[in-house]
């Protein structure tokens, strides 16, 4: 694949303009409703769909194949990282007109790391082939861990992350507005709000040694890895105000990207024995997440004669201010932490 050099400032700027215009637009704190949540996922999703046909233009069916199948991989991932975000909302009781704001700054730390992570990953593809072997085992125990494992939820209560970040800064017992940091006593002292953004972060960074290697189990095309991961991870903030409240719907996607995660992690150790066409691989990929989420509605229906086998339902949040103790923010002394969460 010959990318031209004007290819990366264009794509980057494309992304910056729209971090910008949904920037302005969400520039007042305000609570995301359906309505808005629905709107911005529409317009997310098609200019993923979008830059995909221009690859499609561009370099041909092959790699606009690989491109949908890294999209939609990692839009997939991404659901499991909305269930985690909820859950540290509703923990430190984020009010809904402050999330956008730590999801806006979560994303675009994300874009940065996930950079890093498919350089590094690309440098060690071309410097030992071998490492391709190595990711595909990898990917084929973390979808048996995953299926194993798929009841376990996240405590952010035990979070060595957080205990750290307590020792290391001040944290007020209130929030302070989107504010991330105030000046208490003339020293500068961080929010609840920015303890909250570093959880989200780390989060990100945990759940993209699982999707970054997953990409490049079906392309190995730097650009096609960054912009289908991008483009994917662009429209998670909407995709969170849309989906967060219906997570305990999805009883079965756990075991569903279980399976997707074994099964490029197989077409990874087969390179040398038979290479899966692209189009198979989405195709594939595709149709064991629409039979997920499909038998998870279907179970989880109303009179549907069976209880949610998975998740509670988590809250997205309270619009109310948080003061430490049980109800609200906890304290300075409360000890939150992540614990590193298997996919399930």
């Amino acid at each position: 694949m010959n990318v031209a050099l004007w290819a990366w400032p264009a794509v980057l700027g494309v992304i910056a303009a729209m971090l910008a215009i949904d920037l302005f637009t969400h520039r007042h704190a305000h609570a995301i409703g359906m309505r808005e949540a629905a709107l911005w996922s529409v317009i997310w999703v098609c200019l993923g769909l979008a830059f995909g046909a221009a690859v499609w233009w561009s370099w041909g069916a092959e790699f606009a194949g690989q491109y949908y199948a890294g999209y939609l991989i990692e839009k997939s991932l991404a659901v499991d990282n909305i269930f985690v975000f909820a859950i540290i909302f509703g923990h430190f009781a984020v009010p809904p007109r402050y999330q956008h704001h730590v999801l806006f700054y979560g994303v675009l730390g994300a874009l940065v790391f996930r950079g890093v992570f498919i350089a590094a990953g690309s440098v060690l593809i071309a410097s030992f082939a071998w490492i391709l072997y190595v990711f595909g085992a990898f990917l084929v125990l973390t979808g048996v861990r995953m299926a194993l494992h798929r009841g376990e939820t996240v405590d952010p209560a035990r979070s060595r992350t957080l205990r750290l970040f307590r020792r290391l800064v001040p944290v007020t017992d209130d929030y302070h507005g989107q504010r991330f940091l105030v000046r208490q006593a003339g020293r500068l002292t961080a929010t609840p709000l920015l303890a909250v953004l570093v959880l989200v972060e780390v989060t990100d960074i945990i759940f993209a040694v699982d999707s970054i290697p997953a990409i490049f189990a079906v392309t190995s095309e730097p650009f096609l890895v960054f912009t289908s991961n991008a483009f994917a991870i662009l429209g998670l903030r909407a995709m969170y105000f849309l989906l967060a409240g219906l997570m305990h719907r999805f009883v079965y996607l756990k075991l569903g990207l279980a399976v997707v995660l074994a099964w490029v992690g197989v077409k990874m150790l087969l390179l040398d024995v038979y290479k899966i066409p692209t189009w198979l691989s989405l195709a594939v990929v595709a149709a064991i997440l629409a039979a997920a989420v499909t038998a998870s509605w279907l179970v989880t229906r109303p009179g549907a004669g069976r209880a949610s086998a998975g998740r509670p339902a988590v809250p997205v949040g309270t619009d109310r201010p948080a003061s430490g103790g049980d109800g609200g923010c906890p304290s300075t002394r409360t000890r939150v932490v992540h614990k590193r969460r298997h996919r399930s």
